[in-house]
């Protein structure tokens, strides 16, 4: 049969189909452990899906294709049969690439001269797969978007160092789901879990050389299989059996699955990259290539190639992968790598194009998570704030504003106060909310938070590329040494600084997001570019010492606090001017200097400003919960000073509140834990240089 694409293993034999509108002859090649080959040409062919069924063919089959058609590089095809070729739609691999001579189809020493060599012992093979799982009564946990605390891991670097889970299962999926992972997961209380690339990738060639791998994984050449690196089985296909039972045990804690997904490359590379899969089989459809050129690829990822999203079989795979790994595998949503070169249907990003259309009249795409990485290093590729309704995007801008802020850069407070409350500025206009805005200080790809109060400039010599790699502009500050110090002034503003930023990212309205191990402070030794790290430098240590878990347990009240209270996580944005922080006569919402007077016109505009109070009305939640039921929460000031010096705040008094308890103070974290320190409304509050206040005026009703 012709559909569906790939190898479908129905009890009895297995289908397998290839698409291909370029090739003259295709072959199936069915593999044992040793490699040793049985060819079957497929001559059944319908509208370019050439196919076969094999009877008595198991779970556990290796294969691959070996595809005849036109080697003509200079008009786009670069078929050739040397090579032992990966299904697109495999849903496993077994064994790796290697940097052999004969994976290339061109010779290194003359790259006009063909090289013919077979790549068969240096390539992976793909492997057929049961379809079957008990899922048991396996259910999405259904958060609502607005209610998400996300936490950003990698499945190796989350589990390889904790000693709590047995040797054999760290750095695998299983350990992920072992329950000293979602014990640490719950007592955190995320929401989601989600997880960079685990699509199958390979190790770049150039740092097999160098002696390193690609850690991340943003190099897919499977966009069915969970990586098999990951895997502790030692079944070929096992892999898959022990994803589907990772997902299911999160799922038992409440946690949600998020994927972070590469559709806007693979991992063939440019023209001197190496034939592993869609190159040998149909480059011109799976590719984009340059319009008068079609020898070289055009390129808005940086990586070498970029897929073809005008092409009807480009289309389909990101569909067919997106829906299997919802209805198959059980995740609840996708965090898209680059996703600007995904709208790219031609030259420009249109947020029109066919990969939005798709997804959106799509009845199991379109009720999933969808988080966009706005951005690609194409023109016009910076795109926060341009993607449409149903998605959200990670807010660049909230990172860059927050980081300044709080490393003293003059600027006007409006900008801070407009990420601080979900950056109406940036998502109102298309019809979206607060959701829509995935706030984040640090992610897997910049440095640590400890390395953010720690290093003016990246470090990134473990590398090996003379300090070429990873972004310049880190709008960081060290606190006065770079690097490593016993100074105890300087490392006490540094951990104060760490909790200004937590502090400032889980009270923000939109969706938080949480870079693994920055709750027990993770250091990278100031390399902000661990893409090939695969080592202690990138993964969390789990040994704690006194810091790391007062850390842990302030981070904890953070998100405990935040959970708790709606306030913090509305559905709607407030009703007032965007770049105002939304304030109106609602009350829902209220900006005062130190001093207690509602900020005026001169006190927004001003740019030596660094300190500000906010006044959140839990009585003025416009908007129902889940069940239709008027939300009333506790009141809440906030009061920001990122001046170095001390700065004296006058709690709003009156009708505002008359006792107020401590809930967060980021210089005295202990009040956390200790007994409540209260203020009366109309009381001066002196907050000490670079620190955060928050208080609390429980509300007769909730007592």
């Amino acid at each position: 049969m012709p559909y569906p694409l790939g190898a479908t293993y129905d009890g009895t034999g297995t289908n397998f189909a290839l698409f291909s509108e370029v090739a003259t002859r295709v072959w199936l090649c069915l593999l044992d452990e040793d490699r040793n080959e049985e060819r079957i040409e497929l001559t059944e062919v319908d509208n370019y899906v050439w196919h076969a069924y094999i009877p008595h063919i198991q779970p556990g089959q290796f294969y691959g294709y070996r595809v005849e058609g036109p080697y003509d590089p200079a008009n786009g095809h670069r078929c050739d049969p040397s090579k032992l070729l990966l299904d697109p739609y495999a849903k496993s691999f077994y064994g790796q690439v290697g940097t052999d001579q004969s994976l290339y189809s061109y010779d290194w020493n003359d790259h006009d001269a063909r090289c013919e060599a077979d790549s068969k012992d240096h390539t992976m093979m793909s492997v057929v797969t049961t379809p079957y799982f008990d899922w048991g009564h396996d259910r999405p946990p259904g958060h609502p978007v607005h209610d998400l605390v996300i936490y950003e891991a990698h499945v190796k670097g989350l589990t390889q160092l904790n000693e709590e889970i047995p040797e054999n299962l760290r750095g695998t999926y299983a350990g992920v789901a072992h329950p000293a992972t979602i014990t640490h997961l719950k007592e955190l209380g995320v929401t989601a879990l989600e997880l960079m690339p685990v699509h199958q990738f390979v190790n770049d060639a150039h740092l097999q050389e160098r002696g390193l791998s690609n850690y991340w994984g943003y190099n897919t050449i499977g966009f069915f299989a969970p990586h098999n690196g990951y895997a502790s089985s030692p079944t070929p296909a096992g892999g898959v059996q022990e994803f589907k039972q990772m997902v299911k045990t999160l799922h038992d804690a409440d946690i949600e699955v998020i994927l972070d997904v590469v559709y806007n490359h693979t991992a063939e590379g440019n023209h001197l990259g190496p034939t592993l899969s869609f190159r040998g089989i149909d480059n011109a459809a799976y590719y984009r290539l340059v319009d008068n050129d079609k020898f070289h690829y055009f390129d808005t990822t940086g990586t070498g190639n970029s897929l073809l999203m005008r092409s009807p079989a480009v289309l389909q795979l990101i569909m067919d992968s997106l829906r299997y790994w919802v209805v198959e595998m059980h995740v609840d949503g996708f965090r898209f790598d680059l996703a600007s070169t995904l709208a790219r249907q031609f030259h420009e990003v249109d947020k029109l194009s066919a990969f939005f259309d798709i997804i959106h009249q799509d009845p199991v795409l379109s009720q999933t998570k969808l988080i966009a990485e706005p951005w690609d290093v194409g023109d016009g590729g910076y795109q926060v704030g341009g993607f449409p309704p149903k998605w959200s995007e990670w807010n660049g801008k909230y990172r860059d504003t927050v980081r300044d802020f709080w490393r003293g850069e003059y600027s006007r407070l409006g900008e801070f106060a407009s990420r601080l409350v979900g950056s109406a500025d940036l998502y109102e206009q298309t019809g979206r909310r607060p959701m829509a805005s995935i706030n984040f200080v640090t992610a897997h790809d910049g440095f640590t938070m400890a390395d953010l109060v720690s290093y003016n400039d990246k470090h990134n010599e473990a590398n090996g590329e003379g300090g070429a790699d990873g972004d310049s502009n880190n709008r960081s500050w060290n606190c006065g040494v770079e690097g490593p110090t016993d100074d105890p002034a300087v490392k006490e503003l540094r951990a104060r600084q760490h909790r200004n930023f937590l502090t400032t990212l889980l009270l923000s309205q939109g969706i938080p997001m949480i870079s693994h191990g920055d709750e027990v402070a993770r250091t990278q030794e100031g390399n902000n570019n661990t893409y090939c790290q695969d080592n202690e430098l990138s993964w969390i240590h789990w040994n704690l010492g006194e810091a790391e878990t007062d850390m842990l347990e302030f981070t904890k009240s953070l998100v405990s606090v935040r959970n708790e209270h709606p306030v913090f996580h509305r559905r709607r944005f407030f009703a007032g001017r965007a770049e105002r922080g939304g304030e109106s006569d609602l009350g829902e919402i209220e900006w005062f200097t130190p001093e207690g007077n509602h900020m005026s016109e001169t006190d927004w505009n001003e740019a030596s400003a660094r300190s500000v109070m906010i006044f959140l009305n839990g009585n003025a939640i416009r908007e129902p919960d889940d069940r239709g039921r008027r939300i009333v929460d506790d009141d809440f000031v906030l009061m920001f000073n990122a001046s170095p010096d001390p700065v004296d705040f006058t709690i709003p008094g009156g009708a505002y509140g008359k006792e107020w308890f401590e809930v967060v103070n980021t210089y005295s974290p202990a009040v956390t834990a200790a007994e409540p320190v209260s203020h009366v409304g109309g009381d001066t509050v002196r907050l000490e240089g670079r620190s955060t206040l928050v208080l609390r005026n429980p509300k007769e009703e909730l007592l």
